[in-house]
């Protein structure tokens, strides 16, 4: 059985920041916890535009504080987030994430990330970096 709590990974290497500001993410569980999946606590701060394209994972994402919306860039439309919404990326699609306020989000990948990623230029974590911690 794996118990933590947020207090426990804040500080720690997994409590990661992105380089641009825009958002935070408290790894709960990676790779290297053998469930197949990843869970995170993830802040998306206030006026921010992200884009992601997660080529090599299917994320789920729900919303449990804050507004803001979700584009795919693909053909341009336009879902609103808030708390009690959840969107999942099941076909890996481009898209931008806007806060309006600070969003609570908690995320879930497969195949689940080893925590050390962060987005490349087109907004995506490398392949194979799921198994890069010997999984």
């Amino acid at each position: 059985m794996i118990v933590r709590s947020l207090q426990d990974i804040i500080g720690t290497e997994r409590d990661v920041k992105a380089e641009n500001g825009n958002w935070e993410s408290r790894r709960l569980l990676l790779n290297n916890d053998a469930l197949g999946f990843s869970l995170h606590d993830t802040i998306i701060h206030a006026g921010t535009e992200t884009l992601i394209w997660y080529k090599h994972h299917l994320e789920a994402v729900y919303c449990i504080e804050g507004e803001g919306e979700v584009e795919t860039t693909e053909n341009g439309k336009i879902h609103p987030i808030k708390a009690g919404t959840v969107y999942a990326l099941n076909g890996n699609e481009r898209h931008l994430l806007r806060a309006h306020s600070t969003m609570r989000m908690v995320c879930v990948f497969t195949p689940p990330i080893t925590g050390s990623e962060v987005h490349d230029q087109d907004g995506a974590y490398r392949p194979g970096a799921e198994i890069a911690d010997g999984q």
